[in-house]
């Protein structure tokens, strides 16, 4: 079945919205990713986040939202390289601020055609900056964006005089990193002495990595040295995978007004002049750029995706650490009350009080069914000893849990130490230690408890209508009986204590036998023990929650990168459809997404020649079909090629190379009177 270019333009439009609602969902997936902790590579992780964010915002899904918008160029580089007198220059007027101090430009400044004023007004692009316009642009800072109308420029095409990227002013960096970023195409300005810098080659790497249009503009370039530099340049960019970039030469030359000869600008007037004059060139390079950075997001949004998972088993690791710790003590407690440790000194004499020598526990044993209603007044007959023995219980336990609890924060808060996710949220914070109301927070619980005890006898004998009189005479000590019967084991006494304390704790057993029965005494043991271990596993809880409430304030442990990595795939397969056919670019292997390439009329650096094809001369050196014949030389004759332009080899164009003069050329507002080569340029032979 054939497709009418109808149902082409339809198929477009489809593919171009779901990629759209993709790269939605993906920003959406991006947002809710937390990198807190400080594990390894966080830091460059965190970076990448932002960036991933500004390039959605500032870039992708303002260009596919409206993908009519003029093609944006932003104009960067390094401090002194000479960026806004180039900007001035071109459009024959000072639009952008220039001069010896550093930083000069503060506010980026985007020159646009009086016809596409609306394009930038609003949020748009950018939109975390602030517009100015006229007067109120002046000692703007970086943080606005300052807007310059200019019938010089051809509608459809923007330039954007970006802050310096090596600025001593840090905010300025970042911002003219982000305007990078939100550019279809980089025209990027260095010197012939600083073209070697670090800083901007960083910046150019990324601009490989994305895929994205670039021209450099090689500025005060001494003529001696031409060659030399060029050889070299070349070498850079081709060691950056940016050898089809164009370099556009400027050559020294003394300011006029404090602007540069209309000459010298000539090959970067040229070259903007094709790339703006012409929509098939602009959507060329807009869908270069797009697609760049569309492969190149995908990308970072899987390292983030990876990064989101170490967060969380970062987050999960220091969790464990403090439960492993606290759930330690809570083990040792228990041990400890019911391995006989408890009925040890100030419990064990407390309790002899009660119940007197082991001549009681025989008689007991020999008449446990004769006394059983008997019992419990005995033990009511000593009643000035029961509080004692209860506050000598509150006081082991209250020991006990105390240490147990000191030692798991102890462990944690050395755990933490050492790892260094760990180790950042402890700053200013004293864990080492138990919380200043662990002592306090004990008291209740053991209080807690010892009433729960008491509430056990009094239901159980509640069923006991035999002894119902005797336990309303001797709850307490029965209580007390119980609490020593939890604490039953021997297995952690020594020596003599092995018997005393054993035939105390079975004494306690013989006691609660002959009022409740075997079954109910096991019975009442077991839950008196389970909710003495609930208490104090409160206690250490609270205490594990100074820790890991800082976990749960960073939000470290989310879902991870599945969410994220969802994301990522549908805008894989959304890009895929979107992108053009094999004959238009390249498969990114990493990422499985076409490169968009330059289509027909856009070629690479230097390898057009002059002459005339269908009415149309190209470029050399600036990679792009011009709409034009060709500039006018000094002869009033039409080159084909601007004589400072550079191929990727640095191999010099032809001074002048005859076409036909006749060639058409894009019809272009009358720029107003303002001096300088485009306009002349643009106003056509006449000029």
């Amino acid at each position: 079945m054939t497709t009418g270019v109808g149902d082409e333009g339809t198929v477009a439009d489809r593919s171009s919205a779901e990629l759209l609602a993709a790269l939605v969902g993906l920003r959406g997936a991006v947002a809710e990713v937390r990198l807190p902790l400080d594990v390894a590579g966080a830091e460059e992780q965190r970076d990448a986040r932002t960036q991933v964010l500004d390039q959605l915002d500032d870039y992708l899904l303002p260009r596919l939202r409206a993908a009519a918008a003029p093609l944006l160029v932003v104009v960067g580089g390094s401090t002194g390289a000479g960026k806004s007198t180039l900007v001035n220059s071109l459009l024959g007027a000072p639009v952008s601020r220039s001069g010896v101090l550093r930083p000069t430009t503060r506010s980026p400044v985007l020159v646009h055609h009086p016809l596409d004023a609306q394009w930038f007004r609003g949020d748009r692009i950018l939109p975390g900056m602030a517009r100015l316009t006229g007067d109120a642009a002046d000692g703007g800072s970086a943080r606005a964006l300052r807007l310059a109308a200019s019938d010089a420029l051809p509608p459809g095409l923007a330039l954007l005089d970006a802050p310096d990227i090596d600025s001593v002013v840090a905010e300025n960096r970042r911002i003219a990193a982000q305007l990078l970023g939100a550019a279809d195409v980089w025209l990027f300005v260095t010197t012939a002495a600083r073209y070697a810098d670090a800083v901007p080659w960083d910046l150019l790497q990324d601009a490989a990595r994305r895929h994205a249009q670039v021209a450099l503009v090689l500025d005060r370039v001494d003529p001696g040295a031409r060659e030399a530099v060029a050889t070299h340049l070349a070498s850079m960019l081709a060691e950056h995978d940016l050898g089809d970039s164009p370099v556009l030469v400027v050559p020294e030359s003394p300011l006029e007004d404090g602007m540069l000869p209309a000459h010298t600008v000539t090959p970067v007037a040229d070259w903007l002049t094709a790339l703006g004059g012409d929509e098939a060139t602009r959507q060329a390079a807009i869908a270069r750029t797009r697609d760049g950075a569309t492969a190149d997001l995908v990308e970072r949004a899987g390292a983030l995706a990876t990064a989101a998972d170490e967060q969380r088993a970062a987050d999960a690791h220091l969790r464990r650490v403090v439960t492993d710790a606290h759930e330690d003590a809570a083990r040792t407690v228990r041990q400890a009350t019911s391995d006989g440790t408890m009925l040890r000194g100030e419990v064990l004499a407390r309790w002899q009080d009660v119940v007197g020598t082991g001549e009681f526990l025989r008689a007991v044993e020999q008449r446990v069914g004769r006394m059983r209603d008997k019992l419990t007044a005995v033990v009511r007959g000593r009643s000035t000893a029961e509080p004692e023995l209860a506050q000598a219980i509150g006081h082991g336990l209250e020991a006990v849990i105390q240490d147990a609890a000191e030692g798991a924060a102890e462990r944690s808060y050395t755990a933490w130490r050492a790892d260094p996710a760990g180790a950042a949220l402890l700053d200013g914070l004293e864990l080492a230690r138990g919380g200043s109301d662990l002592r306090a927070r004990i008291a209740e619980q053991i209080r807690g408890w010892q009433s729960d005890v008491l509430s056990l006898v009094a239901e159980e004998g509640a069923d006991k209508r035999s002894t119902a009189r005797a336990l309303s005479l001797g709850v307490n000590g029965l209580g007390a009986a119980l609490m020593v019967a939890v604490f039953a084991s021997t297995g952690g006494l020594t020596g003599a204590e092995v018997g005393i304390a054993g035939g105390s704790a079975l004494l306690a057993q013989r006691l609660l036998e002959a009022v409740f029965g075997d079954d109910a005494v096991r019975q009442l043991t077991k839950v008196a023990h389970q909710r003495l271990d609930q208490r104090v596993g409160d206690v250490l809880a609270a205490q594990a929650q100074r820790f890991t409430v800082q976990l749960d304030a960073l939000g470290a442990g989310q879902p991870g990168g599945t969410a994220l990595r969802d994301a990522v795939t549908r805008v894989r397969t959304a890009a895929a459809a979107v992108a053009p056919s094999s004959a238009a670019g390249p498969v990114d292997a990493a990422t499985g997404l076409r490169l968009g390439t330059p289509t027909s009329g856009v070629g690479r650096a230097g390898d057009g020649v002059g002459g005339a094809s269908s009415g149309r001369g190209r470029l050399r050196g600036a990679g792009l079909t011009s709409p034009a014949a060709g500039r006018v030389g000094a002869a009033g004759t039409h080159a084909g090629a601007p004589a400072g332009s550079l191929g990727p080899a640095g191999a010099g164009g032809d001074e002048t190379t005859a076409v036909d003069a006749r060639a058409p050329r894009p019809a272009q507002p009358e720029p107003g009177g303002l001096r300088g080569w485009w306009q002349r340029f643009t106003r056509g032979p006449d000029a």
